[in-house]
């Protein structure tokens, strides 16, 4: 039977083949040779720059360097090979990643759709004012603002605040500063501004701009009542400025011709006479820098090189008066100088009884001591527990960011500090503990321009949470979320808003003695950890050193011994990686990766 079958199915298909022939005769029937498969693309070759080899010598050891030739930035012809291999390096990338287009169009339109649309920096309060910059529509550059405070609730209901006016109450609501677009016209279409400072009685603004063609930043001084340039102090290849006199006169640092900052001098606004050289110094290897206190009331000088460090006062209200030294180290040291009712603060990390530290202190001296040299005593007792990582100081509060581990706190402490009673233990002076969300990775002081103001701004950073801008209320503990990413603006869920405690049930927070909150709207701080997973770990390498080790995974995408994964190592100087959470980041994550943060050299203290 199967045998008839398939001879049935035979004279069937001949037959068709035989109708086929009668009714296209034109047509001619071949049988299918399959092609044979094709050889796979040669590989793209990366291109050969040529090898020109210079020896170099330095501490009696020698290496030779083929590529130095590309260094030579004055060479023009150079400059040209280089221009040639690099648009190679191009295409070879380009040609490498061909398999890639789709995936790299689909992460560059994820990666667009998160970035921040407002464009504006949070309003900073410094007296009666409000001080920002917003970018316009189309324009590329931002534009320096400030309001009052007290018009704040009519700028924001305001429907064109871009105008400065609001005719329904005939008031001037915004002052526009500075116009970065016209300062881009003022240097070849190019605006870069490095430091900005308002006078203290915010009547000037005293800021830098680069001169791309000449390659230096140049000084300029705005009257902001009128809107007008200064004839002086115009100078060029400024590094440092600082207000002195209550806004009347104006300190700067000038740089050499090796970009070396070597030189201070002294403009008295409104005077016809030439800036007044303070300071010069000759050597090449020392650095100068300048800043003023907080309070105004001294302007600081710190001139160091890799074997010392000196810090030096200048009375503000008498800026001619001269330099006063009040501390000097061996080596390079990080060295910060605050004042507060008669005491001079000095944060630094410099080495002890000639023994080199990794931590930071704080030492304090009456302004007025006549010992020389002068002396400092300890503010703190040294604690295992509580690392400073930084301070900030008001007028009634000392600031202070600690860190246990890798873990960190933010504390304030009660000003002035008790006299007589020499170096104390943290927990004696009652510190508050300011509340934090969980896994913060960094602390930074905003700007904090107002020493008079309870209020301090920080951002508080985590693996898993978008950068945070908080104001602190020092008198009460209470905070108020400023700015932070919309990272799930597409969700349904609203779980952005304006995040703060005062708006919540003081009932619900439950804080505890180290500074960690607890609230019944587990959003409150726009967290993003019911989406991603932060944990630590602490790993022992091959040497038995104990390496501190942090992940961040998604939640959803978690599969046991299977994720691919991203390491990020630093090995120097003990500090600890920058584990911000990066918006760029959410594409890998929701991919199934694993990000991992390996502090390779942290030393716990």
């Amino acid at each position: 039977m199967r045998h008839l079958l398939t001879t049935l199915r035979h004279q069937q298909y001949r037959r068709c083949l035989c109708y086929i022939s009668i009714l296209f005769p034109s047509l001619r029937l071949v049988h299918y040779k399959p092609q044979k498969p094709q050889p796979p693309p040669s590989p793209p070759k990366p291109p050969k720059p040529p090898q020109k080899p210079v020896t170099f010598t330095l501490h009696n050891e020698s290496w030779e360097d083929p590529y130095s030739w590309m260094s030579q930035l004055n060479d023009k012809v150079a400059m040209r090979h280089m221009d040639v291999y690099m648009e190679q390096e191009e295409k070879y990338t380009e040609a490498v990643l061909s398999d890639t287009e789709r995936l790299q169009s689909k992460l560059q339109s994820e990666m667009a759709s998160r970035m921040a649309s407002d464009l504006s920096t949070p309003p900073l309060r410094w007296g009666p004012w409000l001080y920002y910059r917003r970018v316009e529509e189309g324009k590329q550059y931002p534009v320096l603002c400030r309001r009052l405070a007290s018009l704040n609730e009519e700028f924001i209901s305001n429907k064109s605040p871009s105008t400065g006016f609001d005719f329904s109450s005939g008031k001037r609501i915004e002052h526009k500063l500075l116009d970065y677009n016209q300062e881009a016209e003022r240097f070849g279409g190019y605006a870069y501004e490095e430091l900005s400072e308002v006078s203290p009685d915010h009547r000037y603004l005293a800021y830098t701009m680069y001169d791309k063609d000449k390659d230096y930043f140049k000084l300029s001084v705005r009257d902001l009542n009128f809107g007008s340039l200064l004839g002086k102090p115009q100078a060029d290849r400024v590094s440092n400025l600082a207000w002195a006199k209550d806004g009347q006169a104006l300190l700067y640092v000038v740089t050499d011709h090796n970009k070396r900052p070597c030189r201070i001098y002294c403009s008295l606004l409104g005077s016809k006479e030439g800036d007044i050289l303070l300071l010069e110094e000759p050597q090449d290897n020392v650095h100068v820098n300048i800043r003023h206190t907080k309070d105004f009331r001294f302007v600081t000088v710190n001139m160091f090189s890799t074997t010392s460090s000196k810090v030096f006062v200048i009375n503000a209200a008498d800026p001619l008066s001269g330099l006063t030294l009040v501390w000097e180290c061996e080596g390079q040291a990080h060295c910060i100088v605050e004042h507060h009712q008669g005491y001079l603060y000095l944060f630094t990390d410099a080495a002890r009884e000639s023994q080199p530290v990794d931590y930071h202190y704080i030492l304090r001296s009456p302004v007025d001591s006549s010992s020389s040299p002068r002396k400092w005593e300890n503010v703190f007792i040294d604690d295992q527990e509580f690392i400073i990582e930084d301070v900030d100081f008001s007028d009634s509060y000392l600031v202070l960011i600690v860190r246990e581990g890798q873990k960190f706190r933010l504390c304030s402490v009660a000003l002035p500090l008790p006299s007589g009673k020499g170096a104390v233990h943290l927990k004696e002076l009652n510190p508050h503990f300011l509340p934090l969300p969980n896994y913060v990775s960094q602390i930074s002081p905003g700007p904090n321009y107002d020493f008079y103001s309870s209020t301090m701004r920080f951002t508080i950073s985590s693996p898993v949470m978008p950068d945070a801008v908080v104001d602190y209320d020092l008198s009460n503990g209470k905070w108020n979320m400023i700015q932070q990413q919309n990272i799930l603006h597409e969700r349904t869920r609203i779980l952005y808003g304006s995040g703060s405690s005062a708006g919540t049930n003081m009932k619900s927070l439950n804080l505890d003695s180290i500074g960690e909150v607890s609230f019944e709207d587990d959003h409150l701080w726009n967290e993003l950890s019911e989406f991603y997973a932060c944990e630590h770990y602490d790993i022992s390498a091959s040497d038995e050193a104990v390496v501190p080790l942090t992940i961040v995974y998604s939640r959803k995408r978690k599969k046991e011994a299977q994720n691919p994964g991203l390491l990020h190592g630093h090995g120097a100087y003990s500090e600890l990686l920058d584990k911000r959470w990066r918006s760029e980041l959410k594409s890998l994550l929701d991919r199934g990766w694993v990000v991992a943060y390996a502090d390779v050299r942290f030393v716990f203290t």
